[in-house]
């Protein structure tokens, strides 16, 4: 019995040691619409776009405006998984996640295309303090801020 005592509190240190070590995944959904995500903007703009070059003359247009009313997503350091949505875009789309400025070269950052109409795509990604910038380069979209600070 008094060796069981000896080693109960390493016993509970071992088996409690994978809870501890193991940081929950947050997801976040992001549903893209042509040119724009809704979940930044705040609202369905109903743009019409068949085409990326479509997309390049609307942001030319109303990209400024838009930036100036957009909400910033803040979040705490932590993991994430960005599950973004094409919904109605009748070509596929992509996600990029990157440092502002000179951020970019030392914030982590993820990126990937292929969601087709109707579907979606999940992009896992630990963020440290600072300031990056999303969008979709293949449905070009502004850059929408997000900052991550505690």
């Amino acid at each position: 019995m008094k060796m069981l005592r000896t080693w109960a509190p390493w016993l509970l240190l071992m088996f409690s040691l994978p809870y501890i070590a193991v940081a929950e995944v947050q997801y976040i959904t992001l549903t893209q619409t042509p040119c724009q995500f809704i979940e930044a903007e705040g609202r369905n703009r109903h743009f019409t776009a068949h085409s990326a070059d479509d997309c390049k003359r609307i942001n030319a247009q109303t990209a400024e405006s838009r930036l100036q009313k957009a909400g910033i997503l803040t979040l705490k350091p932590g993991r994430y998984v960005f599950r973004v949505y094409n919904k109605n875009v009748p070509y596929p789309l992509g996600f990029w996640l990157r440092g502002a400025g000179l951020s970019r070269l030392t914030l982590p950052s993820v990126s990937g295309g292929g969601i087709v109409t109707g579907s979606y795509r999940d992009y896992a990604i630990e963020l440290s303090e600072g300031e990056y910038r999303y969008s979709c380069p293949l449905n070009p979209t502004p850059d929408y801020v997000l900052t991550v600070r505690e």
